[in-house]
């Protein structure tokens, strides 16, 4: 489950047990919530800006491969729905706990690559603004 009230992902490890990592969630005009499932899994994911970062943001390079240190995406991609949305790691650790993201669930690198491990293609995924802290 996902709160963006609370700013942290929660893995159901059993029940009422959870593991909770912090998150960088989606800024204002970018809110969404819903269910989907993890539909793909990557490691050293590649990033392409869409079109509509690119016009937001001309200076945004057309590509960022796999592993390049500026790779918004970091070290884990978890790949959310049909949609462009992903769970991932980053370049910016210091936006984790902020409402940033044109989107996506942003992790610390080190958390992604534990919660990548946990988390089989597909899994349920609960994106809500509801508080549970």
């Amino acid at each position: 489950n996902v709160s963006f009230g609370d700013r942290r992902l929660y893995l159901v490890t059993a029940k009422g047990k959870a593991l909770a990592y912090p998150i960088a969630i989606p800024r204002d005009q970018s809110r969404w919530s819903g269910i989907t499932r993890v539909s793909m899994k990557r490691i050293n994911p590649p990033w392409t800006p869409t079109p509509t970062m690119r016009r937001e943001n001309p200076k945004l390079p057309a590509f960022v491969p796999g592993g390049h240190p500026m790779n918004p995406l970091g070290v884990r991609g978890l790949y959310l729905g049909s949609s462009a949305y992903r769970i991932h790691g980053t370049d910016a650790p210091w936006t984790i706990g902020k409402a940033v993201s044109k989107g996506c669930i942003r992790m610390f690198n080190e958390d992604v690559v534990d919660l990548y491990d946990r988390v089989p293609v597909g899994m349920k995924v609960t994106v809500t603004w509801q508080k549970y802290l």
